[in-house]
C-alpha cells in the first residue's frame, strides 16, 4: 500500500498513491464497499498514521482496500491525477527528523575517507529542523543566499516511525515501522559562517552540521509505502537524475547500517515516537565527488523502487 497526503482546491486529503494518479481514501472505501457488500468507514481519518501499521486504528481496513485497488481495473472516474494537485510532505509535521551520515562505505570513499565496516563503527545521526527543512514533492529546493555555490544532492530511503519505543532489539525494529518514503537531504558543501573567525578545534565540524540546515534543504515523498509493499528495505534500488542524467545508482542493500540497526541504535538514548523520520543516508554519486552542483533551474528526480520518484526543480532564494 502506498498513501499520500495532497492539497485539491485548498483541501487537505489522503490518497492512494499510483505514481500519475491518486484514489482519495473516502472514494476508494466507497467503491470497495459497492463492490464487495462491506460497509468499511474510511471518512472520519484525521491523520495518515490512522491508516498505517502497525498501530493505526484503520491500518487493516486500508490494507484491504489498497490490496482491491491493486487487484482490479481502477475507473477512470476513481482517479485524480497527480499533475491537477500539490503532493504533500507525507507526515504533516514529524515531531522528530533524524538522518544518517555516512551510512554507505563507497560514498564515504568517495569523500576521500577509508571503507568502513559495521563492527568498527556506529551510525552517524544528525538532525535537521522538520518544519523549514522539510519540502512538498515538487516544490523548489532554493539556493541560499549565504552562500550559492557548492549545493548538493543526497538520495535517501527513509523510515517512518508507526509505533512508539525506546531500547527496541534489532531483531524487533521493523515492528515499529509505518512505512517509507523518500528523501533529498540536500547539502551544502561549502558553508563558512563567518570567514574572518579565529579558527577553533571544530570548525569543521559545525560547517557540515550548519550546511545541512538551510530553508527547504529536505524534499520529502511522494507517499509513504507500507511494510506489505516494501517487506525488506535492504533491496531497494536508488536512483537519482540531475536534468535526466544520471547521477545516483546504488541499492539499499549496501547499507552499512541496515534499516533495522539504525533504529535499535537511536532508539538506545530517543523515545521513538509515532511520525518520526529517519533518512538512512545516501549512497555515492554525489556532486561534491565530481564539483558538479544545483542552480536554479535544474531539476532532481529521486526515485527508490517500490515507492515513488520526488521530483524537485531548483530555484534562487528570493
Amino acid at each position: 500500500m502506498r498513501i499520500s497526503r495532497y492539497e485539491q482546491a485548498g483541501e487537505t486529503k489522503l490518497g492512494f498513491y499510483f505514481d500519475n494518479f491518486v484514489v482519495e481514501i473516502e472514494v476508494a472505501a466507497a467503491a470497495f464497499n459497492l463492490a464487495n457488500d462491506e460497509h468499511l468507514d474510511l471518512t472520519q481519518v484525521t491523520c495518515i498514521l490512522e491508516l498505517l501499521p502497525p498501530a493505526g486504528r484503520l491500518a487493516t481496513d486500508a490494507e484491504r482496500v489498497a490490496s482491491w485497488l491493486d487487484s482490479t481495473e481502477i475507473p477512470d472516474e476513481l482517479k485524480t491525477c497527480c499533475e491537477t494537485i500539490q503532493l504533500l510532505i507525507p507526515i504533516a509535521r514529524p515531531n522528530k527528523l533524524f538522518l544518517l551520515a555516512g551510512n554507505y562505505s563507497a560514498h564515504v570513499q568517495e569523500g576521500g575517507e577509508q571503507a568502513i565496516e559495521r563492527a568498527e563503527t556506529f551510525p552517524y545521526v544528525f538532525m535537521k529542523p522538520p518544519t523549514t527543512t522539510l519540502t512538498n514533492p515538487g516544490q523548489p529546493i532554493q539556493i541560499p543566499k549565504v552562500n550559492p555555490n557548492e549545493i548538493d544532492w543526497e538520495l535517501e530511503l527513509a523510515i517512518v516511525i508507526g509505533k512508539k519505543g525506546k531500547h527496541i532489539k534489532e531483531s524487533e525494529a521493523l515492528n515499529y515501522v509505518a512505512g517509507y518514503t523518500v528523501i533529498n537531504d540536500i547539502s551544502d558543501r561549502a558553508y563558512h559562517p563567518f570567514p574572518a573567525r579565529k579558527e577553533r578545534s571544530r570548525d569543521a565540524f559545525f560547517d557540515w552540521m550548519h550546511g545541512k540546515w538551510h530553508d527547504s534543504f529536505c524534499p520529502c515523498g511522494p507517499c509513504i509505502a507500507t511494510p506489505t509493499t516494501v517487506p525488506d528495505p535492504q533491496t531497494l534500488d536508488l536512483k537519482l537524475t540531475l536534468n535526466q542524467e544520471l547521477r545516483q545508482d546504488s541499492t539499499t542493500a549496501l547499507q552499512v547500517f541496515p534499516v533495522a540497526a539504525v533504529i535499535e541504535f537511536i532508539s538506545q538514548s530517543v523515545t521513538l515516537e509515532p511520525g518520526d523520520l529517519i533518512s538512512t543516508g545516501t549512497p555515492d554519486g554525489v556532486g561534491k565527488t565530481t564539483g558538479t552542483f544545483i542552480k536554479a533551474g535544474d531539476t532532481l528526480h529521486a526515485h527508490i523502487s517500490s515507492i515513488g520518484t520526488l521530483s524537485s526543480p531548483v530555484i534562487n532564494e528570493s
